[in-house]
């Protein structure tokens, strides 16, 4: 065989082989990464507490005569809940009120003698001696009308106690005490129900420390709003609804941080016109942690973890897949954020991944979208 022969043999074989390569690659789906406003958010486990909790008491002893209300019925302030025997403070309040008489008609005569005194005191018929003991007496007989007075006031109160009212708008809970039972104020065992608020909730959450400083650096950076002056919007979602339906505001953060969990205690506001937040319930809370800037995103599904770090797969224009070290933020939609390590517009192997073997494998594409069709801009988490 001539050496010109040689040559286009040699050739046309390394030509089939390389088709016969190309054709054996595996085929993968490519999407190109996409960049976009975004805001970041950060995930936090949280309780839901009354805005108004009232454990009541009774505020005078007696048995329980009446109970007015159905066991977790919504209350208006002012309403009548319990009723106390209050056959004895009626009497209570007679006996006061015949005592405010007779000091009355004492204190009336003494003024009438004081007065009598005085005139008699002007001609030099009596004493100044005695007109000082008339003046005594009739102060004495007005100071024992003020006490009187109160005495009717203090009976009245307790009477007014036998009618145990709600001093809030809102839902009862289990009577504690039922008819016929001894109560008296003293003793925090004395509980007749609880009652809380309802329209309003507010969510308590913890922050770490690191989340907590992370922040502070960023109000001081001017990339996000203080919560000690501004209410920052939160999110919350309850055990079983999809994403974060209910919105509200951080109205409150600690003064200190606890030193024994490292954790800044927080409270948002919500409103619960619906009445679903019900107090103790679980609560993922989702709070702002910036205000909108740029990143680039790429789909949950091309991440791949080695040891501590996360990567990508990219196809180069030779269609060869070339391994990317990158370092993620927070989640939009199915989509991270990338903070370092991708470009818009870097073709990422998003589906098939698991058939790349090794960095600068050879692939064939198709393309497809990242992660959801839509592309408007999304809230983000934990960035």
């Amino acid at each position: 065989m001539t050496p010109l022969l040689l040559a286009l043999s040699l050739s046309a074989c390394q030509s089939q082989a390389s088709d016969e390569s190309a054709q054996d690659s595996p085929i993968v789906s490519i999407a190109f990464a996409v960049e976009r406003q975004v805001i970041a958010w950060d995930d936090f486990n949280g309780r839901i507490e009354a805005v108004q909790t009232v454990a009541l008491r009774p505020r005078v002893r007696g048995h329980i005569e009446t109970v007015h209300y159905q066991e977790g019925q919504t209350v208006k302030q002012g309403d009548v809940l319990f009723s106390i025997d209050a056959r004895s403070y009626r009497a209570a309040l007679s006996r006061a009120q015949a005592e405010l008489a007779s000091a009355l008609a004492h204190a009336s005569v003494a003024r009438s003698e004081a007065a009598r005194a005085h005139r008699l005191a002007s001609r030099h018929a009596i004493s100044t001696e005695e007109l000082d003991q008339r003046r005594s007496v009739s102060a004495q007989a007005d100071a024992a009308v003020q006490f009187a007075q109160a005495a009717v006031q203090t009976a009245k109160l307790e009477l007014d106690f036998t009618q145990v009212r709600a001093p809030i708008s809102g839902r009862t809970g289990r009577a504690l005490v039922t008819v016929g039972n001894l109560v008296w104020p003293e003793g925090q065992e004395n509980i007749l129900t609880t009652l809380m608020s309802l329209d309003t909730v507010h969510v308590h959450f913890d922050s770490d420390e690191r989340t907590y400083l992370r922040y502070s650096q960023r109000v001081r950076a001017g990339e996000r709003a203080d919560e000690r002056k501004a209410g920052v919007p939160v999110k919350v979602g309850l055990v079983g609804e999809q994403g974060h339906p209910h919105l509200g505001y951080v109205d409150f953060i600690d003064n200190r941080v606890d030193s024994n969990t490292g954790t800044i205690r927080a409270r948002a506001t919500l409103s619960d016109a619906d009445g679903l937040l019900t107090p103790g319930l679980y609560a993922r809370v989702r709070l702002q942690g910036s205000t909108p800037f740029q990143a680039v995103l790429v789909d949950e599904k091309a991440v791949m973890t080695d040891q501590d770090r996360k990567y990508v797969y990219v196809v180069d224009e030779h269609n060869t897949a070339r391994r990317r070290d990158i370092s993620l933020g927070g989640v939009a939609d199915g989509l991270r954020i990338v903070e370092k390590g991708l470009l818009k517009g870097d073709r990422v192997v998003v589906n098939g991944i698991q058939k790349v073997n090794y960095s600068g494998m050879p692939v064939q594409v198709q393309e497809v979208p990242m992660g959801p069709l839509h592309l408007d801009p999304q809230p983000v988490d934990g960035v």
